[in-house]
């Protein structure tokens, strides 16, 4: 994740203005070392987790399951770690299903919804990554985003739309029609849209498990570190605040 520090020309510089300020006074207890993160630099104090707790429901397919991973290094997992980070007090709900296609998803998306305690501070939705792998028409994979955006509207559920891009070897038509999808529905319910959610690493190789379609643990923190600011901005603001 994107740690902050000083540099090392810094730090230097710091300490010796620090010695010679202590002139004499070398007798004196020494004030305690702060903490070091994990580069060696001087960890910044964290931020505490404050307000309510926000649930956040992640579903999607493997890319969200974390397929090949530890679980603690899956998509959603890593989520919540960066959202507590920043003080947001949050609890992300892994809701990945490996092989899921958005038919499966909306098979499973009331289910889902039935199955919490209070209603969710904010819904990703992720699919149809399967559905271009299954060569399906992109007006089965709208049309199933569609509904499920439609319950999601209804049950009053803030919705981050994450949005797929088709590869160019598809075809310009299938390409034009399977991409225009994500923007399409987001505008039509209203939902909150990362156009292509894996922008930041899909060219980058060695960010990508050997099946070159799922992402390795570093992949995750990048992917993270990229749609952070989008997640947060989806999160309704608190009653009050």
């Amino acid at each position: 994740m994107h740690k902050r520090g000083w540099s090392n020309i810094a730090v230097i510089g710091a300490l010796s203005l620090a010695l010679a300020a202590c002139g004499d006074a070398a007798d004196e207890p020494a004030a305690p070392a702060g903490e070091v993160a994990e580069d060696g630099n001087p960890a910044l104090p964290a931020v505490p987790v404050m307000g309510p707790e926000r649930k956040i429901i992640a579903f999607g397919d493997s890319l969200f399951a974390g397929y090949g991973l530890d679980p603690r290094d899956a998509y959603p997992e890593k989520l919540e770690n960066a959202l507590r980070a920043k003080g947001v007090n949050a609890d992300v709900i892994n809701a990945g299903v490996s092989g899921d296609t958005t038919a499966a998803g909306l098979q499973r998306l009331e289910f889902t919804l039935a199955a919490q305690d209070v209603q969710p501070a904010l819904f990703i939705l992720e699919l149809g990554g399967n559905d271009l792998l299954r060569g399906l028409s992109p007006e089965e994979t709208k049309e199933n985003l569609g509904k499920m955006l439609a319950i999601l509207q209804g049950q009053k559920v803030p919705t981050l739309l994450m949005g797929m891009r088709a590869p160019p070897n598809y075809g310009p038509e299938y390409q034009a029609q399977f991409d225009a999808i994500y923007r399409d529905l987001a505008k039509q319910y209203g939902a909150t849209l990362i156009p292509f959610w894996l922008e930041d690493i899909y060219r980058d190789p060695a960010l990508f498990q050997s099946d070159r379609i799922h992402p390795t643990a570093d992949g995750i923190e990048r992917l993270v570190a990229s749609t952070l600011g989008d997640v947060e901005g989806a999160l309704p603001p608190l009653e009050g605040g």
